[in-house]
């Protein structure tokens, strides 16, 4: 455990690692930001509390798994040829619930219905998002962790990686959260990222990879583009209460 503070390798390792699981960890973010914008102010918080400390937990007991872990790459049965695994079958599905539950909050969000009653929703829409919040975690956990084991090979490098990417997600999710609040535009942006995610997920469940590297690049152009619509925006209302004084 000493010798590895002193391994230059193990430092590298350490890096890369965390960078990864942090790059990895953006769409359990958004994800995130996108449940809990559907609870009161003062629950969002704790809801979002909880889903990083579930994420947190679910990758480190894994991570203590790896023997069980690696059996859920074994195929359990097969379709015209094409051998499923566990974990194929849990991307697919959970590929398939971002994609619909993505889907289902662009609907509301274009519709804006009137008849949600504020009142009483609350509280139910708080456990609700707990129990999204732990299916997901689930999903993105798999994933990640299955992604560092084949970079490295000490369980200590692994465990202080996910804490250190969970710690800087954590300082992240509570900005990201408040700009998709606040940036109507953007929550659309973020559910047309989730459908392109969970797409990716099913992909990988049928044994087709899409580079992540493809859909990152395509998330941070479109971030950066409505990034300057935002500027924009705020620089026009500017102009126009100068106009009216």
């Amino acid at each position: 455990m000493l010798e590895l503070l002193f391994d230059p390798h193990a430092w590298a390792a350490l890096v890369t690692l965390t960078v990864l699981e942090i790059v990895l960890g953006i769409d359990n973010v958004v994800f995130i930001s996108i449940l809990v914008s559907r609870c009161e102010p003062k629950q969002a918080k704790r809801a979002r509390q909880i889903g990083l400390s579930l994420a947190l937990i679910f990758r480190i007991i894994m991570l203590f798994g790896l023997t069980w872990l690696m059996t859920l790459t074994q195929p359990i049965f097969a379709v015209l040829g094409l051998g499923f695994s566990w974990r194929d079958v849990i991307l697919i599905g959970g590929g398939m619930f971002l994609i619909a539950k993505a889907t289902h909050e662009i609907h509301n969000e274009v519709e804006a219905r009137d008849d949600d009653a504020p009142g009483g929703v609350a509280t139910q829409s708080f456990f609700v998002v707990v129990l999204q919040l732990i299916a997901v975690d689930l999903i993105f956990s798999l994933d990640s962790i299955i992604t560092a084991i084949g970079m490295a090979q000490q369980i200590e490098i692994m465990v202080a990686a996910v804490c250190i990417a969970m710690a800087v997600m954590y300082a992240a999710s509570g900005p990201v959260s408040a700009f998709i609040t606040e940036h109507p535009t953007t929550k659309m942006l973020a559910l047309a990222f989730l459908v392109l995610i969970g797409v990716a997920l099913v992909a990988d469940g049928f044994e087709v990879h899409i580079p992540r590297g493809y859909i990152y690049f395509a998330m941070a152009f479109a971030a950066a583009v409505e990034a300057f619509n935002v500027v924009a925006g705020k620089k026009r209302r500017g102009i126009r209460r100068k106009q009216k004084g």
